[in-house]
């Protein structure tokens, strides 16, 4: 980008370094900016310009996560996979909605996968980005968009295109209970690439037996393998935390299609993978919650796995900060998923400009983020004293008053807020 776009970017990141009501759907203007209206019109015709795609915005995004994934103190960096439906019912402007679950529902669906340090559990940055609508994918991948594709399917090209981005770190990729499919396991398992899925309860084979994953976590029950790693909170509950693992091998036939578009079974090799079983039980031994995850991870102690496994809910908090949370994406007015997508990407840098100074450990920087938060006016919890979305609101404030202090004198502030509130008007 030329340097009029570029500097049009940066301030378009810092008008989303701002938390807003769904009723404010535009963005948010600096004072600087001037009017609202024009601020608007320039982001408008900062999306809408051929020269700035979802390739040159990703690219700053990726520069930030390979030199937080540099900083981290593990030789592995985790990349969670997940969808989030961008709901955008009644939005009548825009023509190119799709159907997603059912008939009625119709909006895009953004797809991301999410850089995560694999020894903190921070997230670091999204490193990609794939916007679903009506003419296809739009994907940071390509200057085109791209046909729809299953959710599994996406997976594997962004598992290969990870590999360029120099990240020097050796890349687990962690999905929900949605990738526990055996013919994409087989898929990354031949194309090398290492990672972690929640299982549901299939059949397998075991000591040489078929067994459910469910049988196979009671034998270890009545074995005594698990370790207990400690007390965890599920769902407000306090449980103690146990923790086996298994062999187990998946030789059996698995779903496919044919050319014709017809579900068939088919063949492949054996694959050989680790089970880790979670367990998580009250005081009167009762099971609370359990987790069955499987991961082609060799050389990594099982409760380091099942960790990974919990830091994939980074993704949820992420789509949450850019929905309800702060960005309120699914209330934004751009009209078509490509300017959707380079707005999106927009806010993403906003997102990972706060998690950089969240994980900030300095006696500095906590007093940073003490300040930001208690200029967004919110009321913290004692066990969460910060937020991305409090930080997020309390920076944009601080930008806002740097620019206003840049073209007023404190005098003149003072004087604007005696006419505007007389009666706040302090006695003295």
């Amino acid at each position: 980008m030329d340097g009029r776009l570029q500097k049009r970017y940066v301030q378009l990141v810092e008008s989303h370094m701002n938390v807003v009501q769904a009723v404010a759907a535009g963005v948010k203007a600096l004072p600087r900016a001037g009017k609202a209206f024009a601020a608007t019109q320039a982001a408008w015709r900062f999306f809408a310009n051929p020269r700035v795609t979802l390739g040159k915005l990703i690219e700053p995004l990726r520069e930030l996560g390979r030199q937080a994934a540099r900083e981290s103190h593990s030789p592995y960096v985790l990349l969670v996979h997940d969808w989030s439906k961008l709901d955008f019912d009644g939005h009548k402007s825009k023509m190119d909605l799709t159907q997603l679950s059912q008939k009625l529902d119709r909006g895009y669906e953004q797809m991301t996968p999410l850089l995560v340090d694999a020894h903190t559990g921070d997230p670091l940055a999204p490193m990609g980005i794939a916007v679903l609508s009506a003419k296809g994918m739009h994907t940071s991948e390509s200057e085109i968009p791209q046909p729809r594709l299953a959710h599994l399917d996406q997976v594997l090209p962004w598992m290969e295109s990870s590999c360029g981005w120099g990240l020097k770190k050796t890349c687990v990729h962690v999905i929900d209970r949605e990738g526990d499919s055996l013919k994409h396991m087989r898929q990354w398992q031949a194309a090398g690439h290492l990672f972690l899925a929640r299982a549901d309860d299939r059949r397998v084979k075991f000591r040489d037996q078929s067994r459910l994953l469910s049988e196979i976590a009671q034998i270890l029950q009545q074995e005594g393998a698990f370790q207990g790693t400690g007390e965890v909170s599920i769902r407000g509950r306090a449980g103690q935390q146990g923790i086996a693992e298994a062999e187990i091998v998946l030789d059996g036939p698995a779903w496919g299609t044919t050319s014709e578009g017809k579900t068939c079974r088919v063949l492949g090799e054996a694959l050989r993978l680790r089970l880790i079983v979670v367990h998580v039980r009250d005081a009167e031994g009762n099971l609370l919650a359990e987790w069955l995850l499987l991961t082609n991870v060799s050389n990594v102690a099982a409760l380091q796995i099942a960790l990974w496994y919990y830091w994939r809910w980074r993704i949820e908090s992420f789509h949450k900060l850019l929905k309800s949370a702060g960005l309120e994406v699914e209330e934004w007015l751009q009209e078509t998923a490509a300017a959707i997508a380079k707005r999106l990407l927009v806010g993403c840098m906003a997102c990972v400009t706060v998690w950089a100074l969240q994980r900030q450990t300095t006696p500095e920087a906590q007093e940073c983020q003490r300040f930001l938060v208690r200029l967004s006016g919110r009321q913290m919890k004692r066990k969460r004293p910060v937020t991305a979305p409090a930080l997020l609101a309390g920076l944009h404030l601080l930008l806002s008053m740097l620019d206003v202090l840049e073209q007023y004198t404190p005098a003149q502030l003072r004087n604007y807020a005696d006419r505007a509130a007389p009666f706040l008007r302090r006695s003295g």
